[in-house]
Parts: structure tokens; sequence; C-alpha cells
């Protein structure tokens, strides 16, 4: 038996290749990106200039998909935010504050990318940790 599991929420946009929404390994979850689209209509939130409607919508995504693994926000230990412009990292800084800024915050990296799926501007992936050995 594998110790790895598919998770899927269809409180989250079904992924557009061959990939999981996340994996759960063990007490490990490792999220895939999430970007805007609502997972209702499949439709970009926010497009063409509403980088805080997007954000708004990505952050659902990832809090749907840490629900659908039996995770919460604080069980995150590790993200990263892909942005097509980095002149959206303050709007993008404050939301993700409402999410994951209290406890212990997680590790990140925030890059500037060329282009992302869909024409998002804005993408997030995470890893959990359901329960720490220590």
């Amino acid at each position: 038996p594998t110790m790895a599991e598919a998770v899927f929420t269809p409180d989250a946009p079904a992924p557009v290749g061959p990939y999981s929404q996340a994996v759960r390994a063990g007490n490990t979850i490792y999220c895939s990106g999430q970007i805007g689209l609502d997972p209702q209509t499949g439709a970009m939130v926010g497009l063409p200039d509403d980088v805080e409607a997007e954000t708004t919508q990505v952050l659902h995504n990832l809090g749907a998909v840490l629900k659908a693994a039996g995770a919460t926000p604080s069980h995150v230990v590790r993200t990263t935010i892909y942005l097509t412009n980095l002149g959206h990292f303050d709007l993008v800084n404050r939301l993700y504050g409402e999410m994951f800024g209290t406890g212990v915050l997680p590790a990140r990296a925030c890059v500037q990318v060329a282009a992302l799926p869909k024409e998002a501007r804005v993408e997030m992936d995470a890893i959990a940790v359901l329960v720490f050995p220590y």
C-alpha cells in the first residue's frame, strides 16, 4: 500500500491537468498551486483588474483544499506565492496575513513569474503538517 493519498474537494477548482489538488503523505499535506478560479463556474475571479478579488479566491481555494485534507491554515509550515507583478505584493501580503498571520507564521517564498495559467496574476501553494513529532 502507498503512503500517499490524493485529496479532492468540489469546493476548490478541479485540477486542469494530471495532478491532485493535494497529496497527503503521512501527516504532511502538499497542496498544489491554486489560482483564482471559481470552483462553481470555472471562471477566473477578478479579471481584468481586481487583484484583491482574485487573491481572496486563491486563499479561499487553498483553504478549501486544506480543510478537505483535515488541516487548517495554522497547520501550514511553508507557502510559495507566485505573482505576475511584484507591484501587487503589498495587497497580496495583506490578504495573506489575514489567513496566515497568527501563531507560527509559515516559511515562505514570493517570486515574480512571467505568466500563470488562465491569465491569473496570483498563485499560491502550501505544505501543511498535521501532527508534529515532538
